[in-house]
């Protein structure tokens, strides 16, 4: 169980002996300007031993997984943190990866209230929607960096990649969809004149991507949907069925790159630019030759991987409470905390911990996401992480 320290700060006139009670966490690891806490290592620990109960372990057999994941769950938190600290000093970003991920999530459930899918989420992931994409988000570019710095010196041959597909070929069966991105321009609350006004400003908008500005610049400097416009208006997949009739008869019909008239929405108008369109079917080796590289170079990837996070642990300031084992420690690098007295805080509070993490909402109202049953949740496996955003008009 959790220890947790409660610590009684008393206040400063005798009459007023309530004192204010604060919950706090014992830091386990300092990792350049990040934390590991006590608490975040419980968490992991119970999350893994949910999905192992979820997979049909139990009794000793779950007893040992357990522990053997717990002996390495400092590790893994660190290993994580610096690759997040390495994705941020690349410029790495995956949000619209993220939202795309969500986005097959929800389609696969079938739940078309983004309400409700938030609440799947929370009822099989045991935390809010928020924390689950944050966490997603810190997988996916601690991923990305392990592409970007491992991966790309890995070669496998031609050939070899072209028999895999051959010999893996109902993997690469796609499903009809379209990738969109979006101008949203709003008339929540706007007068006649005003909505005249917004109404002009996504002609001209529309106009302007038309003739080639580009669309993820436009989308950025002016579109009111704050979820997607620093992403370049980009929004998840959508298969048939998910949107407006009239709006799914232009970008299932049009090519990549077609960019539409202004549409009239609920609380605005919407312009959208077609990115890319799968015809359902099976896809050729050439559209997911990465995949397979992906997934033939995994193996490969293993001890190079840790060789990496060993560089990386090398040029860091880490330092670890006596009592919790990095098993991943580089060699001759002391860890250790050297004057306890000089490193503080040992403990912080679970409201510092979750300032830590910077919530996105949405901007509700405009373009409900596709959302999707929780029997259950899938999440992509192949990259060991589960990809929302304001969406086209979804059928009411």
């Amino acid at each position: 169980m959790l220890r947790r320290l409660v610590v009684l700060v008393a206040a400063a006139l005798p009459v007023a002996m309530a004192a204010d009670v604060r919950v706090v966490e014992e830091i386990a690891a300092k990792v350049n300007g990040d934390i590991v806490t006590r608490g975040e290592l419980e968490q992991n620990r119970k999350e893994i031993e949910m999905q192992l109960r979820s997979e049909g372990m139990n009794g000793a057999r779950l007893a040992d997984a357990v522990k053997e994941y717990s002996s390495n769950a400092l590790r893994d938190q660190i290993d994580q943190l610096l690759l997040v600290q390495k994705g941020k000093d690349l410029n790495i970003n995956v949000d619209g990866e993220i939202n795309r991920r969500l986005a097959d999530m929800q389609v696969a459930t079938k739940l078309v209230d983004p309400d409700k899918f938030h609440d799947a989420i929370r009822e099989q992931y045991g935390m809010p929607f928020e924390d689950f994409r944050d966490k997603m988000k810190r997988q996916l570019l601690a991923q990305r960096v392990i592409g970007q710095e491992v991966s790309y010196r890995i070669t496998i041959p031609e050939a070899e990649l072209q028999k895999y597909y051959e010999e893996h070929k109902t993997e690469f069966v796609r499903k009809e969809q379209v990738f969109l991105s979006q101008i949203v321009i709003s008339t929540e609350g706007k007068t006649p004149e005003q909505v005249a006004a917004a109404e002009k400003k996504a002609k001209d908008l529309s106009a302007r991507a038309k003739k080639g500005e580009k669309f993820s610049d436009l989308a950025r400097d002016n579109s009111d949907d704050t979820e997607t416009n620093k992403n370049g208006g980009q929004l998840p997949p959508y298969q048939r069925g998910l949107m407006e009739p009239s709006i799914e008869a232009i970008v299932f019909k049009e090519a990549k790159g077609f960019v539409t008239d202004p549409i009239k929405i609920r609380n605005g108008f919407v312009v959208l630019r077609i990115d890319e369109r799968y015809e359902a079917g099976q896809a050729s080796f050439e559209e997911v030759k990465q995949d397979v590289q992906e997934k033939m170079a995994g193996p490969i990837m293993e001890p190079k991987v840790r060789e990496f996070l060993t560089r990386l642990r090398q040029e860091a300031f880490l330092e670890i409470k006596d009592g919790y084992i990095d098993s991943g420690a580089a060699p001759a690098k002391d860890t250790h905390w050297k004057d306890v007295a000089t490193l503080k805080p040992q403990t912080v509070t679970k409201e510092e911990v979750a300032a830590r993490t910077k919530i996105h909402k949405r901007l509700a109202g405009f373009i409900p996401t596709p959302v999707a049953k929780k029997n259950p949740i899938p999440v992509n496996q192949e990259e060991s992480a589960p990809p929302a955003a304001v969406t086209p008009p979804t059928k009411q």
